[in-house]
C-alpha cells in the first residue's frame, strides 16, 4: 500500500523578495508540516513551479498543469505534479512591486507601468506515484472548488487527498481501497469517516480498482497496474515516436543504453515529461540510472555541463543556451529533430537486430506503406488506437532485449547463496559464445551502469519474475525461428502489446465517474476573484493525525509475494552453433591437431614436428583450440604430467600458440581451460627441480588482465558452492529430468533457488553452519587463486620484471566488470603507475609489483564474495610469503633451465664474403619476417619461403641475412637477402609477433634503395643492448664521417680500422695541391703540343695509367704508385709532371678527337679551320670546380672571356660543346642554368639604348657573342649564303631522314607541341593535362608557345599536299641554335628577330620530386606489409609514384633534342645546376643519336665523359655520407639508367651489352662497392688522389677499384653483359615511343633471388657454386639422384638455371675443351667465328635469305627490330629466327608490299645453305680458248654434286658437276693461262664421264683437302 499523495503545497509568488530584478517563487504553505520518515520533503520544489522564472504578467493567463520529476538522495523519484493559475495583485501589493521597481530603475529604465498585474500562484502535490490523470483530476477539482466557491471545505478535500491509501501493484490480493464519498465524511472534524475509508467493505470486488472520491461530489477509479516491475507509459511512447520518428528515437534510445547525455527540447512542459518517461519505458528491462530531469528550471541550466550522463529536458525558451554544449545529443520535440555533434559517436545496435527492429515499428507505425504499392490494398490498415500502438511499440523492445539478451542467465555466476545471494555476471563468456565480441554497442551496454543493476535485480535465482523473465526463458525459440518472417514477428508483438495494455488498464471497460470542472463564466470573466485562501492546518492535520493513527491500529497488509524460482532458457551454446556463427573448423583440422598431440605422448617426435606447422595454423580457429585443451586434459593423471624436454618443448608451442589468439577477455574460455593444464604440464630439470609449462607461456596479455581472473576465480567458486550443496543434499536429488526425458545435471542457479527456498525453515544454527561453509569456501579459493596468479605474473627469470611493462594494468579497474566503486583499486594503481618500467628494477620490486596486484584482486573479490575481516588480514599476511616462496623455487628452475641444452635451433649458416669484404658484426639469431611481396610467402603457389630463421651479419660492405625457411617442407632449402649498407634508406623499429614462439619480439625494418626489404625480429637469445649496438654500427657504417670511409676506399683494410681523416691534414693537402697543380701546369703548356707524331687512339689498357703517352720514353707497364701515399699531396708529388697529360687521357679528351672536336695538335699554332677548340682554362678547375679539366669551345673565343661568361651561369657551368652530329654538324652544348639577374639582360634586344654601359652588359654582349661563335661554327650557317627559308629546309631533311620511317615518329612540331603543352594534344600522349608541362600539372602556356610551336610545327605542314598552309611560314626559317631552358627561370625576356637562336622554355622535373617519386615506387614495389585495400594495390601505388611519368618526360625531351640535331640545329641544354636532369637529356641525345655509345666501350665513354668528369653529384645525391644524410637519397643516374632500359626495350638488336649490364651498374651506382660513382667531381677525385689510380692493387688483385675495370674482366670470362642480338644498322639515330603505355616497369625493382641474394656480385656467385659442388661430392652416397630441379620465380635465379641456348653452348663448349685437356677460346672469338660462318653463308644463299627478308620486312613496317622477330604475314603463317647478324639485310634488296610467292616458298623449302659439306675458291680453265676463272665451289654430299658460283655472294648457280659420273680425282699439272705464283702441286684435274675438269686451288695444302673431300664423298656413295 502506498499513500496517493505525500505532501500538498501551495507555492505563490514573493512579492518581498526579489533577486537582481527576477521574481523568486515561496512556498506559502504545506501539509503535513513535518516530513515523513520514508519520504523526506524534497527541496527547490518552489523553482519547479515556474521552471522558466517567476514572472508578473499584465494578463491573466489560462491555468496550466504539468508534471515534473524530482530525484532525491536515495534515488527515489518524487512525481511533483504543478496546478497553476494567476491572481490579480490589490493595490498595496502593486505599491510594493513598484517600489520594487523603482529601486532598480536605475537598472531596468525600461520597465513598463501597467494598471493591474497578475501573479502566478501554483497547487503542488508531490507523490512516490505516477499518476498523472488523478493529479491532474484532483488539483483540477481544489481549484474548481475554489473558483467556483462550492460548498465543500478546502481543507476537507486536501485532507482527503493526503489521505488516499492505494495498493502499489494489483492482482489477486483483496483490495482496501475506500469510497471516500461525501455522505460517509460528517462535517465535524472528527473524521470517523477515515474508519471507514480503512475497513474493506465486504461487497467490493477483488480488483485492482480503486475508486477515490475528495469529498467533492467527486468519483474517480485509479487502475493500479498488476505488475509494478513493469512501467506505465499511457500513450508516451507512441507520441515520442510520432514526434521524433522511428530512426530519431532509435538514436536516442542507443544514446541512453552506452551512456550518453541527452537533452530534450519542446515549448510544453508535459511533453517533456512524457517524452522522458516514454524512452525510460522502451529501456526497459533496463533502468536508467543517471541524473533524470523531465523539467530542469532555467536557473538551474549548468546542470547541463556535467561530465556524467543525463536525460533532461528543457524549455525551448532557453534553446540558444544550450548552442554550446559540444558533447550533448539535442532532441527538438517540436521541430521533430535529433542533432549529434560531431563528437559524439554512438554505437547503434548489431545488425541485424538493426533492421528487423525497424521493419516492425514501421509496421506498428505505418501498417499502410506495406501495401501502399498493390492494385488493391486492403480495406482497414488504419494504425492502432495511440494507447495500443504504444504498447505495440513497448512490445518490439522487449522482443529486442529478449533477443540482445538471450542466455543471460548462462553467463551469471553465483558465489554466495546464503545469507543473500550473491551474482556476477561473466561478460566475456557472453560476448564470446554470442559471437558478438566485436561488437561496440553490446561492450557499452554490458559494461554500463543499467546493466549492473540488471544483473543484481534479475540475477537471485528466487524470485517473482515478470513478462521479460517469461519471454527470454521460454520463447527464444519461437523468436529466432521467427525473425526472418516480419509477420510472424508482428503478431508476437501483438500478443505481448496485449500483455502489457492488460497490466496497466486491467479493467478498461470501468469509466470515470466525475470530476467537476470550473464553470464557464468562473473561468471567462476577469472578475476581482478573490484570492485563494491561507488554508486552516489544524484542519488538514487532524485528518491526516487520524489515517495515520487508525493504519497503526489495523493488522499491517502483507502482500504476499509469489516467489518462484526463475527458469533459465535454454543454454547459450545450443544458440549459437545453430546460428552457424562459430568459426567453422573442419573435422580434418581437429583430427591433424588430435594426430600431433598422440605423436608427442607417443614420442614420435619426427611426426609430430611434420604436423607442427598444420597445428599451428588450425590453432588460429576456436574449435580447434577447444579441442587441444580437450585432448590435453585426457593426458593429466593426478593433476600432474610428466614429460621429457622436447615433449615439453612442443606442447608449451602449441599452449603459446593457442593463448596468443586468445583477446585479453578470454571470450571464448580458452585461458580459462588451459590454466589447470598449465600448472600440470611439467618436466624433471634435476634432482628435486620440476619445471612445469605455466613459465613458459606467461608472455601474453590474458594473464596481465583483472577481469579475467576475477571471471576464472568466480566460476570456481560457483563450483565448489554447487559441489558443496550436492553433498549435504540426498543423492536422489542431483539430478532432474528435463522435459525430453533426458537426465541432466542440474544447475547452479536452479540449486541456488532451491536454497533460498528452504532458507527460512532452516534453524538459526543451521543457516549459521552453512554461511560459514560458504565463507570458507570462497577463502581457500582466494588463497589457491593467490598461488596460481603468481605462477603467472613471477617471470622465471625474476630479474626482469614484465607485469610492469605489460600495457593497460594502470586501468585495468575501469574496464572491469564490477559494481564496487573503483576506490580500493583506485589508490592501489596509483603507487602502480609511478613503477619505472624498465628491465633493471630489482628482485624485490617484481615481487612488490606482484603482491600489490595479488592484494587488489583478493580485496575485490573478497569484500563482494562478503570474507569476513579476519580472513581478508590472513590472506593479505600470506600473499607475501607465497610470492616469496614462489621466487625461491624459479629462481632454481631458472639455473637448472639455463643447463639445459638449447632447444635444437637451426645452425646458423655463414655467409661467403668478397674478397675484402670483412664481418663487422658477427651473426645474430633473427627471424626474416615476410614484407607485403607475395612470392615468398607462398601466396602465389607452392610452400612458404618465409618466414625464415637464421642470422643477420654486418660486413665493412653489405647487411646479410642466411638462414632456412621455418616452414618444414622447405626446410633444406637456404634463403639468403642481402643489399650494400650504402644502399640502406630507411630503418624503423617494429615489434614483431613470431607465429611459431608467440612472443612479441623487438625488431628492424630495413630498406634499401636496391629494391630490397629486410624484417627482422631479433631473437629472444639476443640481447637488446647487442641489437641497439648493432644499430648504431649500422649507422656508422651507412654514413661516414667523409667518402673515404665507404667501402670503396676501405676495401682490404680492416673494417675495424676505419680511420677518419683529421681536418689539419685536408687543408695542407689542398695547399700542396695546388701549388702542385700551378707547377705541373707551367710545365705543361710548355710542352703539351710538343712530342706527338701522330694522334694514337687511346686504348683501354692504358687509360687511367699514370704514364702519359707523351712521354713515349718513359712508358712502362710496370711502373706503379706507392699505394699507402693517398694523400693528394704525395700523389700528386709522385707524378708531377704528368698531371695534365693525363688530363688529356681522359675519356672526353678521346672522344672529343673521336668526334673530331679538336685536338692537340702537335704546333702551338692550330689550324684555324677548325671551329672549335680544346680549351685548358679549367686545368687548374678555376673557372668551373665541376667541370673537367679540358673543355671544347669554339676556336675564336679566348679564354679570358670564359671567365666572365661563367659567372652569368649556375654554378659557373658555363655552356660547353659535348657532342658533333657527324652528318648535319649540329652540336649539342650543356650548360647550367643563367642565374636569375642575367637572364633578362641577356635576351634583351641588341639594339635597346643603354645610357652607360655597366658590367652586366658587357657580359650578356660577351654571352651573345659567345653564343653567336657556336652558330657560326655550324657548317650549315656558313654554307648558307643567306638565311635558309623554310622549302629549302624541308626538302634537306626530307632527304636526310629517307631512313627513318615516317609514319611512325610525330615530327618535331608535334614534339614541341607536347613537349611545351600544346592545346591540341597529340593523341596517345600521357596527360594529366596532356602536357610536358610542369611537375606541378599547372596547365599555364607559355608566353614562348605559339611562337616556337607554330615556327616548329610548320616544318611538317598539316595539310594533306604537303604545302605551308600560312604564307607566314615562308619568312620564317629554322633556328640555327635552340636553347632548351627553364621554363621559370626565362620569364621576362624578349625573343629578338634577329638573332638566330631561339628559346624552348620547358619545366623540368625537380631533384626533390626525383627523390619523393623514388620513394614511392619503392613502396609500390616492395611494400612493407601485406594489405586488400583496392587503392593500395601495386599498380594504383605505381601510378601514385609518378616515376613512370618523370621518365616520359626526360624521354619526351631527348626525343625532341634528337630530331633537333638531325635536322641540323644545333641545342644547348641548359637546365637547373647543370648536373642532374641536363646530364640525363644529354647522355640520352648521345645514346639515341650515336651508335657508338651503344657499345660496350663507347657506353663507358658516355658516363665517363658526362656523369663523371661534368660532375653529376654522385656523393650528395647518393646521400653517402653524414654531411649530406639530411639530403636523402636521389636518383638522378638510376632514372637515365631506367630510360636507357626502356630503349634498350625498344630496340633489343642496337645496343651491345645486355639488359643484365644496365642491372649491375644500377646495383653498383649505389652499393659503394666501386670508387667511380663515389665523388661529386674530377676536382674532387684529384684531390682524394683517385682520379689516376691504376686498375687494381697489386697486394689484393682481386679487389677492383673501378666498375669498368671490374665489368671488363668479367667480360673476357663470360657473356653475362653481351646482347646476342646486337646487330646494328650503321648510322641509326633511335627515336623510341615515349608515352607512358609504352614504357614498363623495370624488372630490376621487382626480382628477387632469395637462394643466394642479388645476382651482381659475381665472385659470390662463383664461390656459392663451388661449395655446393663440394658439399654435392660430399653428400653423393650413391643414391639415385633426380635430374628434375624445382624452378621458383623468387627463390632461384632464373638466368643462372635456365639460360638462354647460346649461353648454354658456349659453357659447354667450354666444359668440353676443359675436358679433353684443351686450352678454352675465350667466348668472344668463338661467338664471332660462329657470327664469320653465318655471314659468309648468308652472302652465298641464292635467294634473298630469310633472316635478311625477315629484318627488311620488319624495318619497313616498324622500325624496331625486336627481337629479331617479325610475323611476315599472318595468312601465311610466322617463322620465328635469331638474327645473329644481318650485314646481309643491308645488300639484299627491301622486298616491298607482300613478298612473293616463291621467295615465301623458298623459307620453307631447307635452304642450300644446310647442304654445303665443303666450299671455297677454286681456279677452273674454261672451254677451249676460255682463261682460267676464279669460281666459288661447293661440295654437296647430301644432294652428291659439286656446284660453283661466280662468287660467293652469287644465289645463282652457274653448274653443276654430278658426283656419281666422276671417274676420278688425279693431281694435275699447270697448263697455259694458268693463274701465276700458284704451287705445281695446287693442281688437279676432276675426270668424268662426259668432260675433263683442269682445277687449281690457291695453295697445295688447300687442293690436296679438296681431292680427299671429294674422293671421300666418292666412297661414301
Amino acid at each position: 500500500m502506498a499513500r496517493l499523495a505525500d505532501y500538498f503545497v501551495v507555492v505563490g509568488y514573493d512579492l518581498d523578495n526579489r533577486v537582481e530584478g527576477e521574481g523568486q517563487g515561496r512556498i506559502l504553505q504545506r501539509f503535513p508540516e513535518k516530513d515523513w520518515e520514508d519520504s523526506p520533503f524534497p527541496q527547490g520544489i518552489e523553482l519547479f513551479c515556474q521552471p522558466s522564472g517567476w514572472q508578473l504578467v499584465p494578463e491573466r493567463q489560462p491555468a496550466s498543469f504539468f508534471v515534473a520529476v524530482l530525484t532525491d538522495i536515495n534515488s527515489e523519484r518524487h512525481y511533483c505534479a504543478c496546478f497553476t493559475f494567476w491572481e490579480g495583485l490589490d493595490s498595496p501589493q502593486l505599491k510594493k512591486v513598484d517600489a520594487g521597481d523603482a529601486d532598480e530603475a536605475d537598472e531596468e529604465p525600461a520597465v513598463v507601468q501597467h494598471s493591474k498585474l497578475f501573479a502566478p500562484k501554483s497547487l503542488v502535490v508531490v507523490s512516490r506515484l505516477d499518476y498523472t490523470e488523478a493529479f491532474r483530476n484532483c488539483l483540477g477539482l481544489i481549484y474548481t472548488v475554489h473558483v467556483d466557491g462550492l460548498s465543500t471545505p478546502l481543507e476537507t478535500v486536501i485532507g482527503n487527498l493526503l489521505t488516499c491509501v492505494i495498493p502499489v501493484a494489483g492482482g489477486s490480493q483483496i483490495d482496501e481501497s475506500p469510497v471516500c464519498s461525501l455522505d460517509k465524511v460528517p462535517q465535524s472534524p472528527a473524521c470517523d469517516w477515515l474508519l471507514a475509508c480503512l475497513q474493506p467493505g465486504p461487497e467490493e470486488r477483488e480488483d485492482s480498482l480503486r475508486t477515490i472520491t475528495l469529498g467533492a461530489g467527486d468519483r474517480q477509479v485509479i487502475q493500479t497496474p498488476i505488475n509494478d516491475a513493469l512501467p506505465v507509459s499511457g500513450s508516451s511512447v507512441a507520441q515520442l515516436f510520432r514526434q521524433l520518428g522511428i530512426v530519431n528515437v532509435l538514436y536516442l534510445f542507443c544514446a541512453a543504453l552506452t551512456e550518453h547525455k541527452i537533452l530534450f527540447l519542446s515549448s510544453s512542459y508535459q511533453r517533456l515529461t512524457d517524452a522522458c518517461r516514454g524512452l525510460l519505458a522502451i529501456m526497459f528491462p533496463l533502468k536508467y540510472s543517471f541524473t533524470y530531469v523531465p523539467i530542469l528550471p532555467g536557473k538551474l541550466l549548468e546542470v547541463l555541463s556535467t561530465p556524467t550522463p543525463f536525460i533532461i529536458g528543457v524549455n525551448s525558451f532557453f534553446r540558444s543556451e544550450t548552442q554550446e554544449l559540444l558533447d550533448v545529443i539535442i532532441a527538438d520535440l517540436d521541430g521533430g529533430t535529433v542533432t549529434i555533434p560531431e563528437c559524439v559517436h554512438i554505437s547503434l545496435l548489431p545488425e541485424p537486430l538493426l533492421q528487423q527492429t525497424q521493419t516492425a515499428l514501421s509496421m506498428v507505425l505505418d501498417p499502410e506503406l506495406e501495401f501502399s504499392d498493390q492494385a488493391f490494398p486492403p480495406q482497414s490498415m488504419n494504425p492502432s488506437a495511440l494507447k495500443i500502438q504504444d504498447k505495440e511499440i513497448r512490445a518490439v523492445f522487449l522482443w529486442l532485449f529478449a533477443r540482445l539478451f538471450q542466455g543471460y542467465r548462462w553467463c551469471l555466476h553465483i558465489i554466495r547463496i546464503h545469507p543473500e545471494p550473491v551474482i556476477r555476471f561473466h561478460k566475456a563468456a557472453f560476448l564470446g559464445q554470442r559471437s558478438l565480441t566485436e561488437d561496440d554497442f553490446l561492450m557499452k551496454v554490458l559494461d554500463g551502469m543499467a546493466f549492473a543493476g540488471f544483473v543484481s535485480e534479475r540475477g537471485p535465482p528466487y524470485r517473482a519474475t515478470d513478462l521479460f523473465d517469461d519471454l527470454v526463458a521460454n520463447h527464444v525459440e519461437r523468436i529466432r525461428q521467427e525473425e526472418a518472417c516480419p509477420h510472424k514477428v508482428m503478431n508476437h508483438v501483438k500478443e505481448l502489446a496485449e500483455q502489457l495494455f492488460k497490466n496497466e488498464n486491467p479493467y478498461p471497460a470501468v469509466a470515470m465517474h466525475k470530476v467537476q470542472r470550473p464553470s464557464e463564466t468562473s473561468q471567462s470573466t476577469d472578475q476581482s476573484r478573490t484570492p485563494f485562501p491561507v488554508l486552516d492546518d489544524v484542519a488538514v492535520q487532524l485528518f491526516i493525525d487520524h489515517a495515520v493513527a487508525k493504519l497503526k491500529s489495523s493488522p499491517p497488509v502483507v502482500k504476499a509475494e509469489l516467489k518462484s524460482m526463475v527458469p533459465s532458457g535454454p543454454p547459450l551454446g545450443d544458440i549459437v552453433d545453430r546460428n552457424g556463427n562459430v568459426m567453422a573448423n573442419s573435422a580434418r583440422r581437429l583430427e591433424v591437431v588430435r594426430n600431433c598431440i598422440t605423436y608427442i605422448f607417443d614420442n614420435k617426435m619426427l611426426e609430430a614436428k611434420k604436423l607442427m606447422p598444420a597445428v599451428l595454423r588450425a590453432l588460429k580457429g576456436r574449435t580447434a583450440r577447444v579441442c587441444l585443451t580437450q585432448e590435453l586434459n585426457q593426458h593429466v593423471l593426478q593433476n600432474r604430467a610428466v614429460l621429457d624436454d622436447q615433449q615439453f618443448d612442443y606442447i608449451v608451442r602449441m599452449m603459446n600458440c593457442t593463448l596468443q589468439d586468445c583477446s585479453h577477455m578470454d571470450e571464448h574460455g580458452i585461458a580459462a581451460t588451459l590454466l589447470p593444464l598449465v600448472t600440470a604440464f611439467c618436466r624433471k630439470l634435476g634432482a628435486g627441480i620440476t619445471q612445469f609449462a605455466y613459465s613458459c607461456v606467461q608472455e601474453h596479455m590474458v594473464w596481465t588482465t583483472m577481469q579475467f581472473w576475477e571471471a576464472m576465480f568466480y566460476s570456481d567458486v560457483q563450483n565448489h558452492i554447487k559441489a558443496l550443496y550436492m553433498e549435504t543434499d540426498d543423492g536422489n536429488q542431483q539430478d532432474q529430468q528435463d522435459g525430453s526425458g533426458n537426465i541432466r545435471e542440474i544447475s547452479a542457479l536452479e540449486l541456488a533457488a532451491e536454497q533460498n527456498r528452504l532458507w527460512p525453515t532452516l534453524s538459526k544454527e543451521m543457516q549459521m553452519e552453512r554461511v560459514q561453509k560458504e565463507e570458507s569456501t570462497v577463502f581457500s579459493q582466494a588463497i589457491h587463486y593467490a598461488n596460481r596468479m603468481s605462477y603467472l605474473l613471477l617471470p622465471l627469470d625474476t630479474s626482469k620484471n614484465r607485469l610492469l611493462r605489460s600495457s593497460g594494468l594502470g586501468d585495468v579497474e575501469s574496464v572491469s566488470n564490477s559494481y564496487v566503486t573503483n576506490s580500493i583499486a583506485g589508490s592501489m594503481a596509483e603507487s602502480y603507475d609511478t613503477e619505472s618500467g624498465f628491465e633493471d628494477a630489482e628482485s624485490s620490486d617484481v615481487a612488490n609489483s606482484v603482491v600489490r596486484f595479488i592484494n587488489r584482486f583478493v580485496d575485490k573479490v573478497c569484500n563482494e564474495s562478503g570474507v569476513t575481516n579476519e580472513h581478508l588480514k590472513a590472506l593479505h599476511t600470506m600473499i607475501p610469503d607465497i610470492v616469496q616462496m614462489h621466487i625461491e623455487t624459479l629462481d632454481a628452475v631458472h639455473r637448472e633451465s639455463k643447463r639445459l641444452p638449447p632447444i635444437q635451433k637451426p645452425k646458423l649458416l655463414r655467409p661467403t664474403l668478397l674478397p675484402g669484404e670483412e664481418l663487422v658484426m658477427d651473426g645474430m639469431r633473427v627471424h626474416l619476417i615476410p614484407d607485403g611481396r607475395d612470392e615468398a610467402t607462398g601466396q602465389m603457389g607452392g610452400p612458404p619461403l618465409l618466414p625464415a630463421e637464421g642470422a643477420i651479419f654486418l660486413t665493412t660492405y653489405r647487411l646479410i641475412f642466411k638462414g632456412t625457411p621455418s616452414d618444414a617442407l622447405v626446410g633444406e632449402q637456404i634463403v639468403t637477402r642481402s643489399f650494400p649498407i650504402a644502399s640502406l634508406t630507411k630503418e624503423k623499429r617494429i615489434s614483431v609477433t613470431l607465429t611459431m614462439d608467440q612472443f612479441v619480439q623487438e625488431g628492424l625494418q630495413l630498406r634499401s634503395c636496391t629494391f630490397q626489404l629486410m624484417k627482422i625480429a631479433f631473437d629472444e637469445e639476443v640481447a637488446s643492448d647487442l641489437a641497439e649496438s648493432f644499430r648504431k654500427h649500422l649507422h656508422k657504417l651507412r654514413f661516414p664521417q667523409h667518402v673515404q670511409g665507404t667501402f670503396a676506399f676501405t676495401v682490404g683494410q680492416s673494417g675495424k680500422l676505419v680511420l677518419e681523416p683529421k681536418t689539419k691534414d685536408k687543408n695542407q693537402s689542398l695547399k700542396t695541391l695546388s701549388k702542385n697543380l700551378v707547377k705541373n701546369a707551367k710545365r705543361t703548356i710548355s710542352r703539351q703540343y710538343v712530342g706527338r707524331k701522330k694522334e694514337v687512339p687511346a686504348t683501354w689498357e692504358n687509360r687511367s695509367n699514370f704514364q702519359s703517352e707523351l712521354d713515349e720514353d718513359e712508358i712502362s707497364v710496370s711502373e706503379e704508385v706507392d699505394q699507402s701515399a693517398l694523400t693528394l699531396s704525395s700523389t700528386i708529388r709522385s707524378s708531377d709532371r704528368q698531371t695534365m697529360s693525363n688530363v688529356v687521357e681522359r675519356a672526353c679528351c678521346r672522344d672529343y678527337q673521336r668526334l673530331g672536336l679538336g685536338t692537340l695538335s702537335n704546333s702551338l699554332t692550330r689550324s684555324k679551320n677548325e671551329p672549335f677548340r680544346i680549351s685548358t682554362a679549367n686545368r687548374m678547375y678555376t673557372v668551373c670546380r665541376s667541370y673537367p679539366g679540358l673543355l671544347i669551345i669554339p676556336q675564336n673565343i679566348p679564354d679570358s672571356t670564359i671567365h666572365r661568361i661563367c659567372r652569368c651561369y649556375r654554378q659557373n657551368r658555363f655552356p660547353v660543346v659535348c657532342w658533333r652530329h657527324s652528318r648535319t654538324k649540329a652540336v649539342l652544348l650543356r650548360s647550367a642554368g643563367l642565374h636569375a639577374k642575367g637572364v633578362v639582360s641577356f635576351f634583351k634586344s641588341p639594339n635597346a639604348p643603354t645610357a652607360v654601359p655597366s658590367q652586366a652588359d658587357s657580359t650578356s654582349l660577351e654571352q651573345e657573342k659567345y653564343l653567336q661563335a657556336i652558330i657560326s661554327s655550324m657548317p650549315s650557317y656558313s654554307e648558307s649564303t643567306g638565311r635558309n627559308t623554310l622549302s629549302g629546309f624541308t626538302s634537306t631533311h626530307m632527304n636526310t631522314s629517307e631512313s627513318s620511317d615516317k609514319l611512325r615518329q610525330p615530327k618535331i612540331g608535334d614534339l614541341m607541341k607536347q613537349v611545351l603543352g600544346n592545346k591540341e594534344d597529340v593523341p596517345g600522349t600521357f596527360s594529366r593535362g596532356g602536357k610536358w608541362g610542369s611537375i606541378r600539372g599547372s596547365g599555364r602556356l607559355s608566353a614562348y608557345n605559339p611562337d616556337i610551336g607554330t615556327r616548329l610545327a610548320g616544318k611538317e605542314s598539316p595539310q594533306p599536299n604537303g604545302g605551308p598552309n600560312d604564307p607566314l611560314f615562308l619568312r620564317q626559317q629554322k633556328a640555327y641554335l635552340y636553347i632548351i631552358g627553364d621554363k621559370a627561370q626565362l620569364k621576362g625576356g624578349k625573343q629578338d628577330s634577329f638573332q638566330q637562336w631561339e628559346v624552348i622554355p620547358i619545366e623540368v622535373c625537380d631533384v626533390r620530386q626525383v627523390k619523393n617519386s623514388f620513394k614511392k615506387l619503392m613502396k609500390a614495389c616492395v611494400p612493407s606489409s601485406q594489405t586488400t585495400e583496392p587503392n593500395m594495390s601495386f599498380l594504383r601505388l605505381l601510378e601514385d609514384s609518378e616515376w613512370m611519368t618523370l621518365l616520359h618526360r626526360v624521354l619526351q625531351v631527348s626525343v625532341l633534342v634528337v630530331e633537333l640535331l638531325d635536322t641540323g640545329s644545333s641545342v644547348m641544354v641548359s637546365l637547373e645546376d647543370g648536373w642532374d636532369v641536363t646530364t640525363q637529356v644529354v647522355s640520352l641525345v648521345q645514346l639515341l643519336s650515336d651508335p657508338y655509345y651503344r657499345t660496350f666501350d663507347g657506353f663507358r665513354l658516355l658516363v665517363e665523359k658526362e656523369w663523371l668528369s661534368f660532375g653529376h653529384r654522385f656523393s650528395h645525391r647518393g646521400a653517402q655520407t653524414l654531411g649530406s644524410q639530411s639530403s636523402g637519397f636521389t636518383p638522378v643516374f638510376l632514372q637515365f639508367l631506367d630510360c636507357v632500359h626502356q630503349i634498350h626495350l625498344q630496340f633489343p638488336m642496337e645496343f651491345e651489352f645486355s639488359q643484365y649490364y644496365l642491372k649491375f651498374l644500377a646495383y653498383h651506382y649505389m652499393s659503394n662497392r666501386f670508387r667511380t660513382f663515389l665523388l661529386d667531381s674530377d676536382y674532387d677525385r684529384i684531390e682524394l688522389g683517385v682520379l689516376y689510380e691504376e686498375k687494381s692493387d697489386r697486394r689484393n688483385p682481386q679487389v677492383c677499384k673501378s666498375v669498368w675495370d671490374y665489368i671488363d674482366r668479367l667480360n673476357k670470362k663470360a657473356p653475362v653483359f653481351y646482347n646476342y642480338m646486337y646487330s646494328p644498322e650503321d648510322e641509326e639515330v633511335l627515336r623510341p615511343y615515349t608515352f607512358i603505355s609504352n614504357l614498363k616497369v623495370w624488372d630490376f625493382y621487382l626480382e628477387e633471388t632469395l637462394s643466394d641474394g642479388p645476382p651482381y656480385d659475381w665472385e659470390l656467385r662463383s664461390r656459392q657454386e663451388s661449395l655446393a659442388e663440394e658439399t654435392a661430392e660430399k653428400a653423393d652416397t650413391g643414391a639415385p639422384k633426380s635430374q628434375r630441379h624445382i624452378v621458383w620465380p623468387c627463390y632461384d635465379n632464373l638466368s643462372k638455371v635456365m639460360p638462354d641456348a647460346i649461353t648454354k653452348l658456349l659453357q659447354d663448349l667450354q666444359n668440353l675443351e676443359a675436358e679433353l685437356g684443351q686450352t678454352s677460346e675465350k667466348w668472344k672469338d668463338t661467338w664471332d667465328k660462329i657470327k664469320t660462318t653465318q655471314r659468309t653463308e648468308t652472302k652465298l644463299e641464292s635467294k634473298p635469305s630469310f633472316s635478311s627478308s625477315l629484318l627488311m620486312s620488319s624495318n619497313l613496317s616498324h622500325q624496331r627490330r625486336s627481337q629479331g622477330v617479325c610475323l611476315q604475314d599472318s595468312r601465311v603463317g610466322s617463322s620465328i629466327k635469331l638474327g645473329l647478324d644481318c650485314e646481309a639485310s643491308a645488300t639484299s634488296t627491301p622486298v616491298a608490299g607482300r613478298p612473293s610467292t616463291s621467295t615465301l616458298y623458298s623459307q620453307f623449302q631447307s635452304t642450300e645453305s644446310e647442304n654445303r659439306s665443303f666450299e671455297g675458291i677454286l681456279y677452273k680453265r674454261g672451254a677451249l680458248l676460255k682463261p682460267w676463272k676464279p669460281r666459288w665451289f661447293v661440295l654437296d654430299k647430301t644432294k652428291h654434286e659439286l656446284r660453283y658460283y661466280d662468287s660467293r655472294q652469287d644465289k645463282d648457280c652457274k653448274g653443276v658437276i654430278e658426283l656419281s659420273d666422276v671417274e676420278s680425282v688425279t693431281v694435275g699439272t699447270p697448263t697455259m693461262g694458268a693463274p701465276k705464283n700458284v704451287e705445281e702441286k695446287a693442281f688437279f684435274d676432276l675426270k668424268t664421264s662426259k668432260r675433263m675438269y683442269n682445277l687449281c686451288a690457291q695453295e697445295s695444302s688447300n687442293a690436296q683437302l679438296w681431292m680427299d673431300s671429294i674422293q671421300s664423298s666418292l666412297s661414301d656413295a
